[in-house]
C-alpha cells in the first residue's frame, strides 16, 4: 500500500485524477447523463492510455459523477443520476427554504464519508462481504428487486402509500416493453420497430423530472426555480455529528448492496433512504419529504459507499457489482487484465493501486465539489426564462444521446405529460423510475430461477435460506405500508369531518 500511494502521488496521476473528478461532477450534474453513460463513453478514450493513467481517470470520473447528480437534484429538482432521486426529494425543499447551499455542502460531506466507509470496509471486511454476496442467486436477486419495488409506498410523502405502489408497478410495466432477456420474445411491442429495444429509463427519468418541472414552472410569472437566497455552502459541525449514526448505518447498507452483483447504487440509495425514514426520531420523521438533512445523509452516504462495494466482486470474482463497475472491468480487459480470484497473481499490486486511487479521488472530489458549488449555484440562478430555455434542449439532447434514437425523445415527452398528470393528482413520480430500473433485474432473475428449479417441486423454497429472510422482509414492508395507508385514510377522514 505504501508503494501504491507513492506511485499515485506522482504529479501526472494526480492531475489526471483531478481532471476525471471535475469532469465527473459536471457530467453527473447534467440531467440524464448518468455515471454509467460517462464510464461507457470513456472506455474508448482509456484504450490509448497506460493502465495506471486510465485507472486514475476512470476512477476519478466514477467518484465525481457519483456526487454530481446531487447538484441539479438539489438546485432545480432534476436528478442528474437515478440514485440522486432521494437527495432530490429532501434537497429541493431545502433549496426552496434558502438552504440549497447548505444541503449541497452536506451532500458533499456525506458523499466523502460514504466513500471512506466503502473503502475501509472493502479492505477490512472482504471475506464477510464475499460470503454474503455469494449467497445471492437468481431467486434472491428477484426478491431483492421486489423489496426495492415494495418501498415505493414509503416514497409517497404527502400521498397515500397505495399511490406509490401504483406508480412503481406502472414503471415496471414500462420496463417490460421490448425483447425479453431469456428467450428473446417481443413483449408489448405491437409490431412497432421503435419498441423492439425497449423503453429507455433515462428518457423516462428526464421527462418525469426534467420537462415536468418545466411544465410546472411555466404558469408562474417571474422569478426563478430557486429562491434568490442559497445560504452557506458548508454544513455545520453539529449537523454532521447529529447524523453520524445514520451515516455509518447507510455506509454499511451501501457497501453490502454494492457487493451484490447487479444491485447497484440505485437500490442502495433507495433502501438506505427508506430505512433511515423508518428509524428516524419522531421530531425528525416529520421533516422527511419536506427537507430532511438526515434523508440527504442516508442517500448520499449509501450511494457512494456502494462504489467500494461494487468494485469488490468486480475485482475478486470478475462479476461487476454495478453497471459503472462493468465499464471499469471492460476498460481493464482492454489492457489484458483478467479480473477474478487470481488477479493478485496475474497483476501484483493492482488492487493496492486501485485502493490508493480511490482514496485520492475521494479527497479530490470533496475539494473540487466545494469549489464548484458557487459556480453551479450561479448557473442555476439564471432568470427563469433563460434557465428553462437551457433545460429543454439539455433534456432533449440527454434523452437522444443515450441510444441516438429519436423515439427516446418522444418517450421523454410522453413521460413529461404523465409526470404532469401525476403532479395534478398527487401521485409520486419517483417510484416510476425505481420500477423501471428494477423491473429488468426482477424479470430476468425470476424467470431464470423458474428454469433452474423446473420440475423440482418444493425444492424451490426449501433450499433458499437467504430467500426466506428476504420474503419475510417483503411481507413486513407491505403490511407496514397497508397499516400506514389505513392510518392515513382515517386521519384524512377525520380532517374532512
Amino acid at each position: 500500500m505504501i508503494d501504491a500511494f507513492l506511485h499515485v502521488l506522482s504529479p501526472t496521476l494526480l492531475l489526471v485524477s483531478l481532471g476525471g473528478v471535475v469532469l465527473g461532477i459536471i457530467w453527473g450534474a447534467l440531467p440524464g447523463l448518468s455515471t454509467t453513460m460517462a464510464m461507457m463513453l470513456l472506455i474508448g478514450l482509456s484504450s490509448g492510455l497506460s493502465l495506471d493513467v486510465a485507472l486514475a481517470f476512470m476512477l476519478g470520473v466514477y467518484n465525481g459523477s457519483s456526487f454530481g447528480g446531487a447538484v441539479s437534484a438539489v438546485l432545480i429538482n432534476i436528478p442528474g443520476t437515478p440514485d440522486s432521486i432521494p437527495t432530490m426529494i429532501e434537497g429541493y425543499p431545502l433549496a426552496k427554504q434558502g438552504k440549497g447551499g447548505e444541503a449541497l455542502g452536506l451532500a458533499i460531506t456525506a458523499s466523502f464519508l460514504g466513500n471512506w466507509v466503502g473503502i475501509v470496509l472493502l479492505v477490512a471486511c472482504m471475506p464477510v462481504i464475499l460470503a454474503i454476496a455469494l449467497n445471492f442467486k437468481s431467486w434472491e436477486m428477484f426478491l431483492l428487486a421486489v423489496i426495492g419495488i415494495s418501498i415505493c409506498g414509503t416514497m409517497s410523502s404527502g400521498s397515500l402509500p397505495l399511490k406509490g405502489w401504483i406508480t412503481g408497478w406502472l414503471g415496471m410495466l414500462a420496463a417490460f416493453v421490448g425483447y425479453d432477456a431469456i428467450h428473446g420474445v417481443p413483449r408489448f411491442t405491437y409490431d412497432v420497430p421503435a419498441l423492439y429495444d425497449g423503453i429507455s429509463y433515462v428518457a423516462i427519468l428526464i421527462g418525469m423530472f426534467g420537462l415536468t418541472e418545466v411544465l410546472r414552472s411555466l404558469p408562474e410569472h417571474g422569478g426563478s426555480p430557486l429562491p434568490e437566497k442559497i445560504g452557506r455552502t458548508t454544513p455545520s459541525i453539529g449537523i454532521l455529528l447529529r447524523y453520524m449514526p445514520s451515516a455509518f448505518r447507510s455506509g454499511l447498507i451501501g457497501m453490502i448492496t454494492g457487493a451484490i452483483p447487479g444491485a447497484g447504487a440505485n437500490i442502495a440509495a433507495f433502501l438506505s433512504y427508506d430505512i433511515g425514514r423508518r428509524r428516524a426520531k419522531p421530531e425528525e420523521k416529520a421533516k422527511w419529504g419536506k427537507g430532511s438533512y438526515e434523508g440527504i445523509v442516508c442517500a448520499e452516504v449509501a450511494n457512494n459507499a456502494n462504489m467500494g462495494g461494487s468494485i469488490l466482486p468486480t475485482l475478486t470474482l470478475g462479476i461487476p457489482g454495478s453497471a459503472p463497475a462493468a465499464a471499469l472491468m471492460a476498460a481493464l480487459q482492454m489492457k489484458n487484465v483478467v479480473l477474478g480470484p487470481t488477479v493478485e497473481v496475474d497483476q501484483p499490486g493492482l488492487v493496492a493501486i486501485i485502493y490508493a486511487l480511490l482514496i485520492i479521488a475521494n479527497i479530490m472530489t470533496w475539494f473540487a465539489s466545494l469549489a464548484l458549488i458557487k459556480p453551479c449555484v450561479k448557473l442555476f440562478m439564471l432568470p427563469r426564462e433563460i434557465l428553462l430555455a437551457l433545460i429543454i434542449p439539455i433534456c432533449v439532447i440527454g434523452a437522444y444521446a443515450v441510444r441516438l434514437n429519436m423515439s427516446d425523445v418522444w418517450v421523454m415527452l410522453g413521460a413529461a405529460f404523465i409526470g404532469y398528470v401525476f403532479h395534478i393528482f398527487r401521485f409520486p413520480p419517483a417510484p416510476v423510475v425505481l420500477g423501471v430500473i428494477l423491473a429488468p433485474l426482477a424479470d430476468e432473475n425470476f424467470r431464470r430461477a423458474l428454469l433452474l428449479f423446473e420440475n423440482k417441486g418444493f425444492d424451490f423454497f426449501s433450499q433458499q435460506y437467504v430467500g426466506h429472510a428476504l420474503v419475510l422482509i417483503i411481507i413486513v414492508v407491505f403490511i407496514e405500508g397497508m397499516l400506514r395507508e389505513r392510518r392515513t385514510r382515517k386521519i384524512a377522514a377525520g380532517v374532512a369531518r
